[in-house]
């Protein structure tokens, strides 16, 4: 899982660089071709002035006509108005803080779909998900089921998997660090929930917009694909805590110490690929690569530990994360330190030890995840554990050799069990006028 994880500023709802921005319900007031400023209020507008101008609902709760009255708007929450940009650098979904709920989707091409329908699918997607992360509904068959929420920092992020290259007639465009990852010792992979020719990420501070922009997308793919798989999770909702703080992952454990983080000067040469002087192909300049992985954390097992060795096994503390060493939650590791016996405090097998950027030659990953809960067997056991993204711009070089040391002797190990693996090229963020894939299905 990696001690490379979530900053503990990602909860806190205020703009920051590269963060979701707020807009005000004012500003997203829209005046229609035919003149009439009341039909073109936004549904979230609508939602949240009804107090003041006087709603009609009818009694099946449909709305019947609207009142308007020349009164300030009231606010939504700042949840619900935090708002993502759709067109960017970089796709969104990347850089944001860990959002409450998120949706992970694999779509594969249908018999006879090729370039010119992936094409026009990704077309559909694009202006599907810049409406839906700007709070509207959904150009065509909107369901009303964000009808009243704000945006709630939705993002959607879109990747091409290996296998797409080939549907489309493409594999001189094929990136080379798109290669299959290698096999690890600690996989239980199902290939039916692995992989695929496009993937979606889907995250928000709203189930119900989360869930609305799933169903969209669904529809929206038509003929031209068909659902491989699919993955629900969830993280802490914003404001849940007094203060902003790391999020904690289903083992108790904080789970966001060491992440890379924007304002660090090599940031983008760890994390995107560059515009220029890369063996990548040209159109995935500023885009990233991501890795996604169902990881089921056996927490029967797990809790049977006293926390004194899950500490040891993670090599943190669990109360507030500052490594065994001694410190705060952001105090460098001490990794020669030794206790009365001559014994190192942070155990050579430690997760966070193994993990760490500086004992992996500098490899360094984004991880972004959620965590998931799918139930429970006949005997009781939870399916649950971590959906598992990072992002990285060679994976290659960023999570392959960090996952290859944990392979061969983190503590850990034996409460995981990696059930599904997949590794997308996520190209760069789309201009004004484009669409997300349009320099490479167009070049």
């Amino acid at each position: 899982m990696g001690d490379q994880s979530t900053p503990a500023a990602s909860e806190a709802r205020m703009p920051k660089q590269g963060a979701a921005t707020t807009v005000s319900e004012a500003q997203e007031k829209t005046v229609p071709e035919n003149g009439d400023p009341a039909a073109g209020i936004s549904r979230r507008t609508l939602l949240g002035t009804a107090g003041a101008t006087g709603l009609v609902l009818g009694v099946a709760g449909g709305a019947v006509g609207y009142a308007a009255v020349p009164s300030p708007a009231t606010p939504l929450t700042s949840v619900g108005a935090d708002r993502a940009m759709f067109h960017g650098k970089h796709q969104p979904g990347i850089t944001e803080g860990l959002q409450a709920r998120g949706h992970l989707i694999a779509f594969d091409l249908t018999a006879g779909a090729g370039r010119r329908e992936a094409a026009a699918l990704l077309r559909r997607w694009s202006a599907t998900a810049e409406r839906l992360m700007a709070g509207e509904a959904a150009a065509h068959d909107d369901t009303d089921v964000a009808r009243g929420s704000g945006p709630s920092a939705l993002t959607i992020t879109f990747g091409f998997g290996h296998s797409f290259f080939s549907r489309t007639g493409l594999e001189k465009q094929r990136p080379v660090a798109l290669d299959p990852l290698p096999d690890f010792s600690s996989d239980h992979l199902d290939k039916a929930r692995s992989n695929g020719d496009l993937w979606v990420q889907i995250g928000a501070n709203d189930a119900m917009v989360a869930f609305h922009a799933l169903r969209a997308l669904q529809k929206d793919a038509g003929g031209a694909a068909r659902i491989r798989w699919q993955m629900n999770g969830f993280n802490r909702s914003p404001g849940a805590t007094a203060r902003p703080m790391t999020a904690r992952n289903l083992m108790g454990q904080l789970d966001g110490t060491r992440n890379p983080k924007p304002a660090e000067p090599d940031f983008d040469r760890r994390i995107f690929v560059p515009a220029s002087g890369s063996n990548d192909p040209a159109w995935m300049a500023n885009g990233s690569y991501a890795v996604v992985r169902r990881i089921r954390m056996l927490l029967d097992d797990w809790e049977k530990l006293s926390a004194k060795a899950q500490e040891n096994v993670i090599g943190r503390r669990k109360s507030d994360g500052a490594p065994l060493s001694g410190g705060t939650e952001t105090t460098a590791m001490d990794l020669e330190k030794t206790n009365a016996q001559g014994d190192y405090v942070v155990p050579l097998n430690a997760h966070a030890r193994i993990s760490r950027p500086d004992q992996n030659g500098g490899a360094a990953i984004l991880r972004r995840p959620f965590s998931y809960h799918d139930g429970f067997d006949a005997d009781g056991v939870p399916d649950a554990g971590l959906l598992f993204i990072c992002w990285q711009a060679d994976p290659l070089r960023g999570f392959v050799p960090v996952q290859r040391k944990l392979d061969r002797g983190d503590a850990l190990s034996a409460f995981l069990r990696h059930e599904a693996s997949g590794l997308f090229a996520v190209p760069g963020g789309a201009a004004r006028g484009e669409y997300v894939g349009q320099r490479l299905l167009e070049a």
